[in-house]
């Protein structure tokens, strides 16, 4: 198991470095090929009124004429150890990690992020709670009422919630349950700004929802799908046989079967949304890293696009590594191997 472990652990930073190296090539790289100069670079940190020599000074002194691995190296070692950045004028320190200064705002990137992931990870938490216990409980009591019409009008509820995209089902809520009834809050506020654990719960409950709908049906279906070919199985129709009763047959034997493809999926989709759930946090203006990646797209701020890209391709990664794990703890199976 330590062995498995580590294994898991080589390959999460192995690959946290390939991204990032794949990453910044694509953002340096990419406006080079679009016929953007280094001096192109540079003027977003200067003045409108700056001349030509001053910005390439400027391009210099930033090491956009550098080659791209010393680039690269550069800002890997800003991740660790900060860096300095030298405008002209004066010298900053960006403290690590450092993912460099927006063009836009002249700040570091890294202070917005971390500002933005408490939204963000309230968000994905909270909906991951409510469609995992929706979703898997619907599939189950679905798979085991096959045929019926609790079974099929489940299905279909949970086929409108994966037609259905968030933007039109977040748009209805909102004008239904808050700005028609009144019951939920109406969006544009920080939740992490309340006053208290009820406060805050008020001011997500509707986003919670509306982003759980879309995942539980989704869930629902893979569960009923994983249901009805795990409860056929010989060690099922075993363990009835030794007299146990249809709880612990159902629950111990037929459901923990089933939760490996969930678990796989689980990792991805809570990965992708702490790394930003772009269409709720715009529909219910939430001020969370999905929101700051559409501002900085909107205004072509590359450092803040780059900052929001490989913080989201950590939370994937991480949450892969942990799916792995708990692998082990789900099948037994992989704890033997």
């Amino acid at each position: 198991m330590f062995a498995y472990l580590v294994r898991r652990v080589i390959g999460a930073v192995v690959l946290l470095f390939i991204v990032t190296a794949v990453t910044f090539s694509i953002f340096f790289m990419v406006p080079k090929l679009g016929g953007a100069t280094a001096d192109d670079l540079a003027s977003r940190y200067v003045g409108k009124s700056a001349g030509v020599e001053q910005i390439h000074e400027t391009a210099v002194r930033l090491g956009f004429t550098d080659p791209l691995y010393v680039q690269y190296g550069r800002f890997v070692k800003g991740l660790f150890v900060g860096q300095e950045y030298n405008y002209g004028p004066a010298t900053e320190h960006c403290p690590a990690p450092c993912f460099g200064y927006s063009f836009l705002t002249q700040q570091p990137v890294w202070p917005d992020l971390v500002d933005r992931i408490p939204v963000t990870a309230s968000l994905a938490l909270g909906a991951a709670v409510i469609w995992l216990l929706a979703g898997v409980g619907t599939g189950v009591v679905s798979a085991l009422k096959r045929g019926s019409f609790l079974d099929r009008s489940l299905m279909s509820v949970a086929l409108a919630g994966v037609s259905l995209p968030i933007f039109f089902t977040g748009l209805l809520s909102l004008s239904i349950f808050s700005y028609g009834l009144g019951w939920t809050a109406q969006g544009g506020t920080n939740p992490m700004d309340a006053s208290s654990p009820w406060e805050w719960a008020y001011d997500l409950l509707l986003p919670w929802i509306t982003l759980a709908f879309l995942y539980a049906a989704a869930y629902a279906r893979l569960t009923r799908a994983g249901m009805l070919e795990t409860m056929n199985e010989d060690f099922v129709r075993t363990a009835r046989a030794k007299g146990l009763t249809e709880r612990t047959v159902v629950v111990e034997h037929g459901l923990r079967s089933a939760l490996t493809p969930i678990l796989t999926i689980f990792g991805l989709d809570l990965g992708l949304l702490l790394g930003g759930a772009i269409l709720t946090e715009t529909t219910f203006s939430l001020p969370g890293i999905g929101q700051y990646a559409v501002i900085a797209l909107r205004a072509n701020d590359l450092p803040k696009v780059l900052g929001v890209t490989l913080v989201a391709a950590f939370f994937i990664v991480v949450a892969n590594l942990v799916v792995d794990l708990l692998y082990a703890v789900v099948d037994p199976r992989v704890r033997i191997s």
